[in-house]
């Protein structure tokens, strides 16, 4: 149980500026916990929330922070990992930033964490692509975040360009993040002992692709 990650529900908005979604975005979010509970699952991947261009970026993150807090008190066992985001549309998430303020608003922060997706990364503009570009983001992380608050990754190659803000997954290899990135990340054993879950859109290919992957340790 300790690599299984599931997501849960693109409705749940946690930071939602609606008084009547956000009380259904958290019971469903609650409903989620849940059910992992009851599996003995240990971890629950979300995305943070989105302003809806009604409320200030750290409005939501506040009201992201306050859902959080409520969903830890009435729960127990599952650690909750925010997953970055490309910061499409109104989404809040996309800057390493916004998920430090996030945990800073969280009380119990044994129970959260961060689960990194390198098309989100890549397309926040976060450069994956080099080994000098690659290294400083993860040392950005580690500084305004922290290395131990990442719990997950998904890998995923991008349709869109760098910082394009746009959240278009590929399979690997085919998109514009190139090979490289993949490999730092097969070789890095800061994320040996984590999920790596691959969300690219052919399940014809994930075999080919999961043995592509491995292939690249040590290489």
């Amino acid at each position: 149980m300790d690599y299984i990650l599931p997501h849960d529900s693109y409705l749940i908005n946690l930071g939602s500026p609606k008084p009547d979604g956000l009380e259904k975005s958290r019971n469903s979010f609650r409903k989620e916990i849940e059910r992992c509970e009851q599996l003995g699952i240990k971890m629950l991947n979300f995305h943070p929330g989105s302003h809806l261009k009604m409320i200030s970026e750290d409005e939501c993150l506040d009201t992201i922070g306050e859902s959080l807090n409520i969903m830890l008190d009435k729960t127990s066992g599952v650690t909750l990992l925010i997953e970055n985001t490309a910061g499409q549309g109104t989404n809040t998430g996309y800057k390493f930033e916004h998920l430090a303020h996030i945990i800073d608003r969280v009380e119990d922060k044994s129970r959260i964490g961060v689960c990194l997706d390198t098309c989100h990364t890549f397309g926040a503009g976060y450069e994956l692509r080099t080994e000098e570009g690659f290294n400083q983001t993860f040392k950005s992380f580690e500084e305004i975040v922290g290395i131990e608050y990442l719990k997950g990754i998904h890998l995923n190659d991008s349709k869109k360009e760098f910082a394009s803000r746009k959240d278009r997954h590929d399979s690997i290899g085919d998109g514009l993040i190139g090979l490289d990135a993949f490999r730092f990340i097969m070789n890095d054993a800061r994320f040996d002992a984590m999920p790596i879950i691959l969300e690219t859109p052919n399940p014809d290919r994930w075999a080919d692709e999961i043995k592509m992957l491995y292939g690249m340790i040590g290489a």
